[in-house]
């Protein structure tokens, strides 16, 4: 009787033996995952430049209608960018510079520049859905979050790196970001950003990704204000040049008018 009950306890402690085994195959398997901070180092290698040219046109899908908008930008580092706007007729000419946390903006229709400040960095540029502060934001991730992996989803058909950041800067717009990262290209294909209390409040879908000048870029970016009606802002890059040389004379106040 006494080898029948110890042989019957057994049988539990070799379950658990399993059940051991599996967990840490299950931990070895997520080791596996590259860390985020490798990850954002890719991503910000694609993503970021010492300097850009931009033609782009933005489509603004408000609850009123569609507004389409073109503009081209030259921006240096992350601390000077000029932006004038071409068309339509009725926004052509307004002018937007930005040296460091400083923006400035040139209105045709009052012939006057007006400083843009504090609170009202948060506000709407031209009606869209993203902010003066998302323009001026172009620091690399890594200087701003730091990552971790929490898994794999697919999303367009590419297997991406789903990768939590969460800031380490006191001056970042979003307390914390979710990033799903190709795997192959390393380039975010979507990103869902979240205020300081795990609130939702905007998301981006990056697609087109095509090579420009030895690094993958997303042509087209869907930005969406999810606290806004409307089905979000489409910005399309119809022209780049990364890492061109750019004047200084083109960051001057004089050039706003």
């Amino acid at each position: 009787m006494n080898t029948l009950k110890i042989r019957t306890n057994l049988v539990p402690l070799q379950g658990l033996g399993v059940l051991f085994l599996l967990f840490l195959s299950l931990s070895a398997f997520a080791q596996n995952y590259p860390s985020g901070k490798s990850i954002l180092d890719k991503v910000d290698n694609n993503m970021s430049a010492k300097s850009r040219i931009l033609t782009a046109r933005m489509e603004i899908n408000s609850a009123r209608g569609t507004r389409t908008m073109e503009s081209k930008s030259w921006s240096s580092g992350t601390e000077k960018s000029f932006t004038e706007y071409l068309a339509p007729a009725r926004e052509k000419g307004t002018k937007m510079l930005k040296l460091a946390n400083q923006l400035w903006i040139y209105s045709p229709s009052t012939d006057r520049v007006i400083q843009i400040s504090g609170h009202m960095l948060r506000q709407s540029v031209m009606g869209s859905d993203m902010s003066y502060e998302d323009m001026m934001t172009d620091r690399p991730l890594l200087e701003q979050y730091k990552a971790d992996v929490s898994g794999e989803e697919v999303v367009d058909g590419r297997k991406c790196w789903v990768v939590n950041l969460t800031a380490i800067a006191t001056d970042v717009n979003y307390a914390s970001q979710k990033m799903w990262v190709d795997e192959e290209r390393y380039v975010p294909l979507k990103v869902e950003m979240f205020a300081k209390g795990g609130k939702l409040l905007k998301r981006i879908t990056f697609s087109d990704v095509q090579r420009v000048q030895n690094r993958w870029y997303p042509k087209t970016f869907v930005y969406k204000d999810v606290l806004k009606d409307g089905k979000g802002t489409k910005m399309v890059i119809e022209e780049m040049q990364l890492d061109a040389t750019i004047p200084a004379s083109v960051f001057n106040l004089g050039n706003l008018k």
